[in-house]
């Protein structure tokens, strides 16, 4: 599958449209790409399990992974619920306004992820996905579970 440029990508987005008022104007433009809430989380889980030395937004890897550690081929997406549209997720509401447009962008979003996951895959990464709905007081314990079993056969000295 030949890999699509930035340019062509964007020509076939749809154009956001209009804000339905102020306030949603403003909470839009207040999500961040990075330092996210969610990502702080999982950075502080994995400096307390033992894994520091990171590195963050890593641009030589495909999808430029949240978290990643370039050596050992391992990196963590921090999912956003509402933004990757986390199937059966109540987190992961859809706008009534606008439907189209969201509901294409959302598709774009899903195909996006599994492409950068294949590529990653294929280069012999190991991919680890956190949902930010994992993050969640109920269910913060088992994800960090989940984390360090996923996380720790990489640092494992041979």
């Amino acid at each position: 599958m030949a890999k699509k440029s930035v340019k062509e990508q964007k020509a076939k987005a749809i154009p956001a449209p209009p804000a339905s008022s102020e306030a949603v104007r403003k909470s839009m433009q207040g999500n961040k790409r990075r330092d996210t809430k969610p990502e702080l989380i999982v950075r502080q889980m994995l400096r307390e399990m033992g894994y520091p030395g990171y590195r963050l937004d890593w641009k030589k890897a495909p999808g430029h992974p949240d978290i990643a550690y370039p050596g050992r081929k391992t990196c963590v997406f921090v999912m956003g619920c509402f933004w990757h549209d986390h199937e059966g997720c109540k987190y992961a509401s859809k706008p009534r306004t606008h439907s189209d447009y969201w509901n294409e962008k959302f598709r774009r979003n899903k195909e996006r992820d599994a492409r950068v996951r294949a590529e990653l895959e294929e280069l012999g990464w190991t991919v680890i996905d956190i949902w930010e709905c994992e993050l969640k007081k109920d269910c913060i314990d088992q994800t960090r579970a989940r984390l360090e079993r996923e996380i720790s056969y990489a640092f494992v000295n041979l």
